[in-house]
């Protein structure tokens, strides 16, 4: 399967573009709103079919841009079902395959940062969302976040995969496009070999983070799959 890496600075976001070299069928991990009109041209140039657009947990930080790609290309749009969303097509859960061309993404269920948050795997690669960051993860303090839920979800499904495992995560703020899981096990500040479950706790509890800028329009929005109420349907060009 091959996979594109795409970055939108004004979140620091990565996106990702799967797709199956034989089919053509392809699938856009937490697209970003306002790159939508890149992330056409690019599958269009592909001659690539949109299938999904899926969404690793519903972002505080971004507005997604899965709305309007269902409208521009016909895909369909997929979250966890703990997201409380109307506007998706498929809710799933731990353990769904998603059939891709002759190959499958396997969804696994990796909540703490918020309760919603769902990891995507193909042979050799995870997609892990906010749940692992490179070097860290993410924060634990609204939307239904839990920092022991995320330490086992990182401790108990992630680093169980195997360590030469490539992480690419949903954000990057330093310059780093992507880890590995044998990587992350030895170095990552917050979840390394070593860490315990209750000092991990402590770490999180005591962040004081302020929030994120665009969290009051962000999150109503991305409930909608991105789309405002007085957007009207987007069509293809």
């Amino acid at each position: 399967m091959q996979v594109r890496q795409l970055f939108d600075p004004e979140s620091s976001s990565y996106s990702y573009l799967l797709w199956d070299a034989d089919t053509l069928d392809a699938a856009l991990i937490d697209p970003v709103r306002n790159m939508v009109g890149r992330d056409i041209q690019l599958i269009r140039e592909h001659g690539l079919t949109l299938r999904y657009t899926l969404e690793t947990h519903i972002h505080a930080d971004h507005i997604t841009g899965s709305g309007i790609l269902r409208s521009a290309m016909d895909s369909i749009v997929l979250v966890h079902e703990n997201c409380r969303a109307k506007c998706p097509d498929v809710l799933l859960k731990d353990g769904d395959l998603i059939p891709l061309g002759k190959g499958k993404i396997n969804v696994i269920h990796t909540p703490g940062h918020t309760d919603c948050d769902i990891s995507f795997t193909i042979p050799g690669v995870a997609f892990t969302g906010d749940t692992l960051l490179i070097r860290s993860c993410g924060r634990t303090d609204y939307q239904y976040g839990d920092a022991g839920i995320l330490f086992d979800s990182v401790t108990g499904r992630l680093f169980k995969l195997p360590d030469d495992t490539m992480v690419y995560p949903a954000h990057d703020y330093s310059g780093r496009s992507f880890s590995t899981i044998g990587e992350e096990k030895q170095h990552n500040s917050r979840l390394a070999s070593g860490m315990t479950r209750e000092r991990f706790i402590s770490i999180m509890n005591g962040l004081q983070l302020e929030l994120p800028r665009s969290i009051h329009d962000a999150i109503p929005c991305n409930l909608r799959c991105g789309l405002a109420d007085s957007d009207e349907a987007v069509t293809s060009h």
